[in-house]
């Protein structure tokens, strides 16, 4: 496969739902690619990957990080087990055995957390005690900030009728509709939906029924000024 919405500089909008589940290289683990950037196996890629029961990889290393997001079903590795709602941040150099008992499908990003500097995470979202009202309708839970480095990852959750007042992102956007629908001037975002805005992009999103996002900030390239 070659590179896919390798432009980080341009908008795009993906619906999983509508993707036909592709054979990763270990058996009874599948995948649904959003971005791939660099090599087919070995490069920056935003996927859907979903492990049959008794699925996983062997022992392998994320010299550049790996993010996960638990969509359903429980993700394993020698370090515990993961529910619905676990996030796990794996820094440069981290080494581990994924796999699954009952089956689970996970948003995984690869290549997409290095440095030596970063914390290993592993963050169960279920919590009630890590919400925070950020607006009217409108909680948001921190997974990971730090003025060292430029993105902020966070689930949003937006309660029906809810809506963001007009705004620009500086650094960009990247969001996965992980429950619900959300909406703006340019469209509606059911469920499984991946968009992934570029920097200076703006918009006033609203959420008619109610969501639950996955959201990453401040990450992408900057667009050049004009001469």
């Amino acid at each position: 496969m070659s590179g896919l919405h390798e432009d980080r500089l341009k908008s795009v909008v993906v619906d999983t739902n509508a993707l036909e589940w592709q054979q990763s290289p270990a058996k009874g683990v599948w995948r649904k690619r959003l971005e791939l950037i660099g090599d087919t196996e070995k490069g920056m890629v935003t996927s859907i990957v979903r492990f049959d029961p008794g699925a996983g990889f062997p022992m392998h290393d994320h010299p550049m990080g790996e993010e996960v997001l638990v969509l359903d079903g429980v993700f394993a590795d020698e370090f515990g087990s993961y529910g619905k709602g676990s996030f796990t941040l794996l820094p440069t150099g981290s080494r581990h055995q994924p796999q699954t008992d009952t089956g689970c499908t996970l948003f995984v990003k690869l290549c997409q957390y290095a440095g030596d500097d970063r914390p290993t995470r592993r963050i169960d979202t279920t919590d009630a005690g890590g919400w925070v009202d950020v607006g009217p309708g409108r909680q948001r839970f921190t997974v990971y900030e730090d003025k060292a480095h430029p993105e902020k990852i966070y689930l949003s959750r937006l309660a029906p009728g809810s809506v963001v007042d007009h705004h620009t992102h500086d650094g960009g956007e990247e969001v996965f509709v992980i429950e619900g629908e959300i909406a703006d001037e340019n469209g509606l975002y059911p469920a499984g939906t991946w968009f992934r805005l570029a920097d200076g992009s703006s918009h006033a999103p609203r959420s008619d029924t109610g969501c639950l996002l996955y959201v990453k900030t401040g990450h992408l390239p900057k667009q050049q000024a004009a001469a």
